[in-house]
């Protein structure tokens, strides 16, 4: 089977100063965060990657790790532009932001016609996540009936930062089944323990939730399915200055209408990634730690 590992690489990184967030060396020998995952999901059997960038990063990216990835495993790109939407829309002249990662997926209809698993450039997600994703979307090609998808879910006290509050899509879960999927703001553990979220509404969260880190595997008609919703919310959105096209929302109105389901695995391998800039040595500590217990070779790509 062909499939493809889809990394969404054009945010902006806002949070982190001093450059490029996405391309920080963080390994032993150098490696970004994007060599992990894309290391773990060519061991699972992923054959291409597909970066999702902004025009203005491509070389950047090439001479970080699109140059040396390209002996290993084919390349892509696609550019996630303001003006790229369905016919009959044209973006507002004073549009600045991109239109969210529901988007970014959007534009690469055309290149992407394969099964494939999407990501966040700056989260590392574990090899046992890549292997569980890879055998869903093997099943996915049996199946002739309502479309089906997956995600890895996470553990929500294992994906926060000590240095700041996160977004997450909170799930709710029956019978390995994503019921529905919150996207939820400003979390963060206080001084008494607990985890909080909200900003002008402060609330109480399970710390052993499920979340979602944005890592879907999706059948090859999926994008086709995601065209309509985008069209949908390019009709409906109140701010079509600010107003952002996610994909967790997109799959959550996908599920309550019926048009597909989402299973959901559990990864048991610890989450990590980079919000803020002080988050970096801890995660070169851990991608050390790793490599010192033998999970990854000192050079990946040796």
């Amino acid at each position: 089977m062909h499939a493809t590992l889809v990394i969404l690489a054009a945010g902006l990184g806002s949070r982190f100063k001093g450059g490029i967030k996405q391309l920080e060396p963080l390994g032993p020998s150098g490696e970004i965060i994007m060599d992990y995952s894309i290391y773990d999901a060519k061991q699972a059997g992923f054959d291409k990657v597909v970066f999702i960038i902004r025009k203005d990063i491509r070389e950047a990216f090439d001479s970080m790790i699109g140059n040396r990835i390209k002996a290993h495993i084919d390349v892509d790109y696609v550019y996630q532009e303001l003006d790229c939407l369905p016919e009959g829309f044209e973006c507002p002249a004073d549009r600045v932001k991109p239109w969210g990662h529901g988007h970014a997926v959007y534009c690469c209809k055309g290149v992407v016609n394969e099964p494939f698993v999407v990501i966040n450039a700056d989260d590392y997600y574990g090899k046992e996540a890549f292997v569980q994703l890879y055998a869903q979307l093997e099943k996915m090609q049996q199946q002739s009936d309502k479309m089906t998808i997956s995600m890895a879910g996470f553990r929500l006290a294992n994906t926060l930062s000590d240095f700041g509050s996160v977004n997450r899509g909170v799930c709710k879960v029956s019978g390995g089944k994503l019921e529905h999927i919150r996207e939820t703001y400003n979390i963060r553990r206080e001084a008494d323990g607990q985890v909080h979220s909200g900003k002008t509404e402060d609330k109480l969260l399970d710390e052993n939730s499920c979340v979602s880190m944005n890592i879907w595997a999706c059948p090859a008609g999926f994008i086709d399915r995601l065209d309509k919703h985008f069209t949908d919310f390019l009709e409906n959105c109140d701010d079509k200055v600010t107003d952002e096209f996610l994909l967790p929302g997109a799959i959550e109105d996908m599920i309550q209408a019926g048009e597909l389901s989402c299973d959901v695995v559990t990864s048991n391998d610890q989450w990590f990634g980079v919000t803020y800039a002080q988050d970096t040595p801890i995660v070169k500590a851990r991608f050390k730690e790793l490599t010192d217990k033998g999970i990854y070779p000192v050079k990946l790509w040796d």
